[in-house]
């Protein structure tokens, strides 16, 4: 008997840390809150040097604090995500702005989108080349145009009307993100299935930001380099809103990860329709989405979602995902690997 106990207890010790081992969930306390995130995939220890480590904290933190700043002396929650997701944007360290990956044919093209939950107002660019920070052009889509999406050249000239920052294509260039075309190319050109495994963080990436501002109001954006090697102009979800962004009265959310996945299961507006219309809470929808629906179908990847008592879901079914939340002002919470929590 005593034994039957025993391994009962075990059991239970064993799913309660497998549920933190996928699933990271913080209750809130209806303060501001922002939460962001810098791409999930197949991101490993051995992988990351202490000092690369160290970088990604110390990025992610003064993303954190910078979009807090703005939530703690009253501002919105849209002006804290377009803060925090420019500084990522600005860093080679993330998929996103400078440090977009390159597509098949050596260039960078970049998506981004923006919504606001209190009025339901949105905006998306996509395939650009030119827009230093393609977060705000999505921005000005939204906040300046007739219509929720632009994209490639059309998006450009709206961008120079709008005054926005352009630059030359070179820009973007970073020697590791080439590297890693090289390397992923090479790999499908010999049709070796090993080698294309080993560098199987080619559809990954993708920075975002969710916040709730003292007056209840939430607001996501995403922002992102795209898939390495995409060919044919290749638009992933980070643009597409209901895909790799949503966000309404209920819940904020910010996608990441194989983004043909999320958009044919449109994972972020799934995730708030689950709490509007089966009434399950935050973490619950996004396990269910992630961990259960999503990851069933070979879907990988994670999200960063946030309602409006300030609650917090990190979700992902990957090894890894850059992420990070603060509702308090000079304490943010950074991580990286699916153990940390």
């Amino acid at each position: 008997m005593k034994k039957c106990i025993l391994f009962f207890l075990l059991l239970l010790i064993t799913i309660s840390e497998y549920s933190h081992l996928i699933a990271q969930n913080v209750r809130g306390s209806e303060m501001p809150t922002l939460v962001i995130h810098g791409g999930a995939g197949t991101i490993l220890k051995e992988n990351l040097t202490s000092q690369e480590e160290q970088a990604y904290h110390d990025k992610l933190k003064e993303a954190l604090n910078a979009g807090y700043e703005i939530l703690n002396v009253g501002g919105t929650s849209e002006e804290a995500v377009i803060t925090a997701i420019m500084i990522m944007e600005d860093s080679p360290l993330f998929n996103a702005g400078k440090g977009a990956v390159f597509t098949n044919e050596g260039t960078n093209e970049m998506d981004a989108s923006i919504m606001n939950g209190g009025n339901g107002s949105a905006g998306a660019i996509a395939g650009v080349k030119t827009i230093k920070n393609p977060i705000l052009a999505a921005q000005a889509v939204k906040n300046n145009s007739d219509h929720v999406m632009l994209s490639g050249a059309g998006a450009e000239k709206f961008a120079k009307d709008q005054n926005l920052d352009l630059v030359d294509p070179s820009y973007f260039f970073t020697e590791s993100r080439k590297q890693q075309l090289k390397k992923l190319q090479k790999a499908e050109k010999s049709k070796e299935e090993g080698s294309i495994q080993k560098w199987n963080d080619y559809k990954y990436g993708t920075v975002g930001a969710v916040a709730l501002d003292k007056n209840g109001n939430i607001c996501a954006a995403t922002s992102t380099g795209g898939m390495t090697n995409k060919k044919y102009g290749r638009i992933g979800d980070s643009p597409v809103i209901g895909a790799g962004t949503f966000a309404n009265k209920i819940c904020g959310v910010s996608a990441t990860g194989h983004g043909e996945y999320f958009i044919r299961n449109v994972v972020a507006y799934d995730i708030a329709a689950k709490m509007e219309y089966k009434k399950v809470s935050l973490g619950a929808a996004a396990e269910e989405v992630i961990l259960d629906k999503l990851k069933a179908i070979g879907g990988s990847g994670g999200v960063i979602a946030l309602d409006a008592k300030g609650n917090i879901s990190m979700t992902f079914n990957t090894p890894g995902m850059y992420r990070g939340y603060i509702q308090k002002e000079s304490k943010p919470m950074t991580f990286i690997y699916k153990q940390e929590y």
